[in-house]
């Protein structure tokens, strides 16, 4: 509600807009100091709707004032009763520190009338790794997710949910890691860090087993996860650990992996869960059976990562240094790639099997975009 402050007959008139603050007090701020240094949200015109992170709506605007298409993440503010919810702090915080081709740019914070409506305005990306998988024939350039996560360590963050929907792609071909909705300092306190982050096709085996230590080894197992997850959709029509539930979750790694125990993950024994739970006995690595298109080099790669103890997993860096990412075939740079939309209307082949060497080509060259 606006109330109207009356001057002199020639001195402008002054509008306070009225507000009630969330302990229910009202109080008044002059219209020119509304928005503060945040535009409004009425200058975005809301397009469609194109997903939903962590902590909020996702939509694709265009900004009236520069014509630019945006994405516009609105904060989700249900049954706060202090304010801005500690995790939209967190995730605009990071988002302002951080600069890097291959993570998703915050352009800044827009607010609408009320107190509760808070929007990222973020650059827009056209698409995401999930909706290209059966339409995407060309490469990607090297290693971005790689780039994009050592650049993150680097800064000290964790980003604790990646998966294929947060990956999204330019129409110029540069992957962007999105939604930072869980994302935290690795310096953070690590007994405040709830266990249960990332979707659990992803989730690492320290987290399953319920260490309360978390470091930048668990977004290093979920590159490799994603990654196998991309090539098992592409060529199997599955993903590689589709867990159900956490022990069913457990029982797939040990399939794949084998069963831990303190030889191979020191103190592995001494983790909560494993007390009072019985692993089953596989002795078995099958990592070079399910990837048994991949080269000597790809398999060493991916023996160095999908490890179970943390410490022993390479780290991003280490990984852009592997040697097959000089393998051929080479990827081509973002700037050589064709747009997006050319892609998004094509025709999926019935026939999966005349199209299963076609796919294998595919993958080996995904693996620049992805882990491997």
């Amino acid at each position: 509600m606006e109330k109207l402050n009356s001057g002199t007959s020639n001195q402008p008139i002054r509008r306070n807009v009225e507000f009630t603050s969330f302990s229910l007090e009202k109080f008044s701020v002059p219209e020119s100091n509304l928005f503060g240094r945040c535009r409004s949200v009425a200058e975005f015109e809301k397009l469609n709707r194109v997903g939903e992170g962590t902590y909020g709506v996702v939509y694709r605007a265009l900004d009236t004032v520069n014509k630019q298409i945006v994405a516009i993440k609105k904060m989700r503010m249900e049954r706060e009763k202090d304010g801005i919810p500690i995790s939209g702090l967190r995730e605009i915080n990071i988002l302002l520190n951080l600069r890097h081709e291959n993570i998703v740019r915050l352009k800044e914070i827009a607010v609408g009338r009320k107190l509760d409506n808070i929007f990222l305005v973020m650059e827009y990306c056209e698409q995401d790794i999930a909706s290209l998988l059966d339409n995407m024939p060309l490469p990607f350039s090297e290693s971005q997710l790689f780039k994009g996560i050592r650049y993150l360590h680097r800064h000290d963050i964790l980003h604790r949910d990646l998966k294929v929907s947060n990956l999204l792609l330019t129409d110029t071909g540069y992957l962007k890691i999105a939604d930072f909705g869980l994302a935290r300092k690795s310096s953070f306190d690590n007994s405040c860090m709830t266990p249960n982050v990332v979707t659990l096709w992803y989730r690492a085996p320290e987290l399953l087993f319920q260490s309360k230590k978390q470091t930048p080894a668990i977004d290093m197992w979920y590159a490799l996860v994603a990654a196998g997850c991309i090539f098992g959709e592409l060529l199997l029509k599955k993903p590689l650990l589709p867990g159900r539930t956490e022990i069913h979750q457990i029982d797939l790694i040990i399939n794949f992996l084998g069963t831990p125990n303190d030889k191979i993950w020191p103190e592995f024994s001494k983790l909560p869960i494993v007390e009072n739970f019985s692993l089953k006995e596989q002795p078995y690595n099958n990592v070079k059976h399910v990837f048994h298109w991949v080269s000597p080099a790809g398999i060493r790669l991916l023996n160095s990562l999908f490890i179970y103890d943390p410490k022993k997993r390479l780290t991003a860096e280490e990984c852009l240094q592997s040697s097959y990412f000089r393998e051929k075939p080479l990827p081509c740079e973002p700037g050589l790639m064709p747009s997006f939309p050319q892609h998004r209307n094509m025709k999926r082949q019935s026939n999966f099997s005349n199209s299963v060497n076609a796919k294998r080509s595919v993958c080996e060259k995904l693996v620049s975009m992805t882990a491997f």
